[in-house]
């Protein structure tokens, strides 16, 4: 079965709002090759509608030209995308598909098809009901060595929800991405050894 993996970047004071303003300058060559393996171990990209409307906004006018072809912009340009949306009437980015009806009973149905990982860029609506169905099988937060003050927080409107450390992994610029797996629902009373 494939998982489905929530990315999502994050001050130290936990806003997520916005995070191409504040996040670039931590970007490391280490960070970029996480990044980019983490990207490259999907073979689909999940989106509700906000995060497909900046992404389709921004990513088919980067440059995949030069020197060195940008092959995490070719991947993200190229891949298979599904968004979840009640009000788009069409998703035009290239390789884009728009699911509409139950998103629980449709990502259930791309997990059992045959594949790499399903990829999922930030924490909001759509994230919150995955994880509520049991349908999201890790989520990375990338915490930035920068307090913000202001912006939409992390996990804002979820439910209490208990997650086991999957691990961590540290950048010289001072990130460290601290990687959960969500504890299902009928385990919540579940102790820690």
């Amino acid at each position: 079965m494939r998982k489905v993996i929530v990315s999502v970047f994050a001050s130290m004071d936990g806003v997520q709002e916005n995070p191409h303003e504040w996040s670039l300058v931590y970007a490391t060559p280490e960070y970029e090759s996480y990044a980019r393996d983490q990207l490259f171990a999907a073979d689909a990209l999940l989106m509700g509608r906000v995060t497909y409307q900046g992404f389709a906004e921004s990513w088919p006018s980067m440059s995949e030209e030069g020197p060195a072809p940008d092959d995490f912009t070719h991947r993200i340009n190229t891949m298979q995308k599904y968004v979840v949306s009640t009000t788009l009437d069409e998703a035009g980015w290239t390789n884009s598909t728009l699911l509409k009806g139950d998103p629980a009973e449709a990502v259930r149905e791309l997990r059992r098809q045959p594949g790499q990982d399903i990829l999922m860029y930030g924490c909001g609506e759509l994230a919150r009901t995955l994880t509520r169905h049991d349908l999201v099988d890790e989520i990375r937060v990338w915490v930035h060595p920068v307090v913000l003050g202001r912006g939409e927080s992390l996990f804002t409107g979820w439910d209490e929800t208990r997650f086991c450390l999957a691990g961590t992994r540290t950048f010289a610029s001072g990130v460290v991405v601290l990687a959960h797996t969500p504890i299902p629902a009928a385990e919540k009373d579940h102790r820690l050894p």
